[in-house]
């Protein structure tokens, strides 16, 4: 249950990554309150993960699911460059998360 969770909070650190450009240097209201609360959500349920999960293993898998889906909705939504070194940094965090995962 606590992988679930882990899964769960760095879904919504995705989330979380893309509600900050909305707020306009936290200048807009209602973007900025989505903002934090995402936030919020994302550290509580990380912490909720860490309530069996080693601390590291929880938080590099954490930040590492953050990352690639940033990095993959840059791509896709927002038009971010695509080269080979962000499809290989791609590959080794997502290559990471799984062996954090199977060695945990």
């Amino acid at each position: 249950m606590s992988w679930l969770i882990l899964l769960l909070a760095g879904l919504v650190e995705v989330a979380w990554s893309q509600s900050i450009k909305p707020t306009q240097n936290f200048t807009r209201p209602l973007p900025t309150l989505v903002c934090l609360v995402l936030m919020g959500v994302a550290v509580w349920l990380l912490s909720r993960a860490m309530n069996t999960l080693p601390v590291g293993t929880a938080y590099a898998v954490f930040t590492g699911i953050g990352a690639a889906g940033a990095i993959t909705l840059g791509i896709v939504v927002n038009d971010d460059p695509v080269s080979v070194g962000r499809l290989a940094a791609l590959a080794l965090i997502v290559g990471g998360i799984v062996l954090a995962r199977i060695t945990a």
